[in-house]
């Protein structure tokens, strides 16, 4: 068995882990840099190390610190959560190489599916559906470039084959400002993702973010757990989260969810992972797969029962899945929203000390968080710290035991986006729901 296991995150990520592993009996080590010695979870935790100074780059992302943690701790597997290191395949492959188990899949795998070119190209042969667009870095060749771009039609997207998170893209509307996005969007690329490589895709209008999550135990075995909907983004980030998503028929979930698993049987994939997809027309598009644990699986976890977090651990212990496809029931509808550490207007992060934290509570109501009265929001890191989940029978009741919530929840001494969630929940497109990844922004400027 995993008897004991470093957890390589921080918040409430790793507070979560934390939770499945005492489930599991599994007992855990809590890495944490200076600035969080009083986190939750390093309190809770069976040991603690401290890896180093606040700056991420010294401590969570630090390979050698993490895994000298596993060494003098006699861990036998590490945890990534999400972020940080979770995607990183040059960790994954050292902590292999070091002896220890990776709580994910494997490094190759990470690998192909990190480089959003290799990941298209592998998901056409395994059928998946994909976004038109250059199969292909694109090159020096502009005449070849401006080529391209007319074949697959403007609007297109200039896209980092490194990027994530946001980060590394440009649409372009006309032919004339092509080159000068790609030259830019490479110049971003190389500076956040140390890789300059780029390619193009056709800029969808009005699509929805929808993901499809999935397990396989890395032995032949894999299944889905449905869909989510994540179009409510400001800048692409995620802020709100529900599953199943509104207006995905239960044929439509079967044949992509189907194929999602299909294609993680034929890869052999191991672990936890998420397709996600812009809808459009009825039609699904592939954009990436992310290797890890979703920030948004406790939606998933609500409307189907099952442990997403659990069920890693159990595949990274080499246990096959136990769960069958038949054993997936999707009940009821979930919504998450997440909480931030910042204005909620102008989105600076507001770091500083909660003098005052009320937890909301009532049926169907779930919170994943980590902070506490007195606990100081460090200026260092991610600015989310909380996660709130509702869950009803319908859509409806799920979206009114949200807004009970959002109004018990108390987070006094720093700016959050409390508010923001509030008048999102009371827009009548919102409540009719389907709305595309456009709509917050759209809403925000009016």
């Amino acid at each position: 068995m995993l008897n004991k296991i470093v957890i390589a995150n921080r918040g409430e990520i790793a507070l979560r882990i934390l939770r499945a592993c005492k489930e599991l009996g599994i007992k855990t080590v809590a890495v944490h840099s200076t600035a969080d010695r009083d986190l939750m979870h390093v309190r809770l935790a069976d040991e603690s190390v401290c890896i180093g100074p606040p700056a991420a780059s010294n401590s969570y992302l630090s390979i050698p610190a993490i895994v000298s943690a596993a060494e003098i701790t006699d861990s036998v597997a590490i945890h990534p959560g999400y972020g940080f290191l979770a995607e990183n395949a040059d960790f994954a492959e050292q902590v292999e190489k070091s002896g220890f188990i990776f709580i994910g899949p494997r490094p190759d795998t990470i690998r192909e599916m990190g480089d959003k070119v290799a990941a298209i190209n592998a998901m056409k042969r395994l059928g998946i559906p994909c976004v038109p667009g250059s199969s292909e870095p694109i090159g020096d060749d502009d005449a070849a470039t401006v080529r391209m771009a007319r074949e697959i039609g403007y609007p297109i997207i200039i896209k980092a084959s490194g990027g994530g998170g946001g980060r590394g893209m440009r649409v372009v509307h006309t032919e004339s400002h092509l080159l000068n996005a790609v030259a830019m969007t490479r110049s971003e690329a190389h500076a956040a993702f140390n890789n300059d490589k780029v390619y193009m895709e056709k800029y969808l209008q009005t699509p929805r973010h929808i993901e499809i999550q999935v397990l396989g135990d890395g032995q032949g075995n894999a299944i889905h757990l449905g869909e989510r909907d994540c179009s409510i983004q400001r800048r692409h980030q995620k802020i709100i989260e529900e599953a199943p998503a509104p207006g995905i028929t239960q044929e439509q979930r079967q044949a992509i969810g189907e194929r999602c698993a299909k294609a993680c049987r034929d890869m052999n994939y191991r672990g936890a992972g998420t397709f996600e997809f812009l809808y459009e027309n009825k039609e699904f598009y592939f954009i990436e797969m992310n290797t890890r644990v979703q920030v948004e699986h406790p939606v998933t976890e609500m409307i189907t029962g099952i442990d997403i977090v659990k069920e890693q651990l159990k595949i990274a212990d080499g246990q096959k899945l136990s769960i069958t496809q038949a054993d997936v029931q999707i009940k009821g509808h979930a919504i998450e929203c997440r909480i931030n550490a910042e204005d909620p207007r102008t989105f600076i992060p507001c770091p500083g000390t909660i003098s005052h934290f009320h937890a909301p509570g009532g049926p169907g109501i779930r919170l994943d968080s980590h902070i506490y009265s007195s606990y100081k929001v460090p200026p260092y890191y991610d600015s989310l710290i909380a996660k709130v989940i509702a869950h009803g029978e319908t859509r409806e009741l799920a979206l009114a035991r949200m807004r009970n919530a959002l109004d018990e929840m108390v987070v006094d001494g720093i700016k959050t986006n409390l508010s923001l969630h509030q008048d999102i929940l009371r827009g009548k497109s919102f409540q009719r729901g389907g709305t595309n990844i456009h709509y917050l922004e759209e809403w925000l400027n009016m």
